[in-house]
């Protein structure tokens, strides 16, 4: 157990058996009322997400959870199964996977993180860059030296995302996988 004023973002807070993902943390002391904590948590479980206040010394339930190097396998259905180095396999729903979903192509060899809650597998980190290839892309409009000119990419399983002028169809990018914005040109993975 933690007081409040020690929960860190990116700490996970258990609330009522459920897992808690802290996003923001803010320390607040005003003049006359006690110090308190501003929290923005999302579940971990349900995806749902909530701001709540503790006083700074109420104490609060911090849990580690189990991290497992997996790599994306499949997709069965509206299944995607994962599957780690002695070749145990995990599925997961699309409904859990919201934020990896647009990343994910067959023959895709990311090392991911399957994290896990009471023994079963709530969700999947990717890493935080990624490298993909550009599918189809507008040709540079010439001319246009405004600035940071920006154009419309799409990658091979149909996510679009804002690349640079520069960038051509063939293409290999690096990805912040957290934003999903560009980082900059790659070259084709091993």
């Amino acid at each position: 157990m933690k007081t409040a004023q020690d929960v860190k973002p990116h700490n996970v807070v258990l609330i009522d058996g459920s897992p808690w993902l802290v996003q923001k943390a803010d320390y607040t002391k005003s003049g006359r009322n006690s110090a308190i904590m501003k929290m923005k948590l999302k579940n971990l479980l349900t995806g749902s997400s909530t701001e709540t206040v503790y006083k700074f010394d109420d104490k609060v339930d911090v849990v580690t959870l189990d991290k497992i190097d997996v790599t994306f396998s499949y997709k069965a259905d509206d299944r995607y199964v994962f599957v780690d180095a002695d070749y145990n396999q995990y599925e997961l729903d699309a409904d859990d996977l919201e934020t990896v979903l647009p990343f994910l192509v067959d023959g895709m060899t990311d090392l991911c993180n399957a994290v896990f809650f009471d023994g079963k597998v709530i969700s999947v980190d990717l890493p935080t860059t990624i490298v993909r290839q550009i599918d189809y892309t507008e040709d540079a409009a010439r001319g246009d030296t405004s600035g940071k000119v920006m154009k419309i990419a799409r990658l091979a399983n149909g996510t679009e995302i804002k690349v640079p002028d520069f960038c051509d169809t063939g293409d290999w990018i690096e990805i912040d996988s957290r934003t999903a914005e560009y980082k900059c040109r790659a070259k084709m993975p091993a």
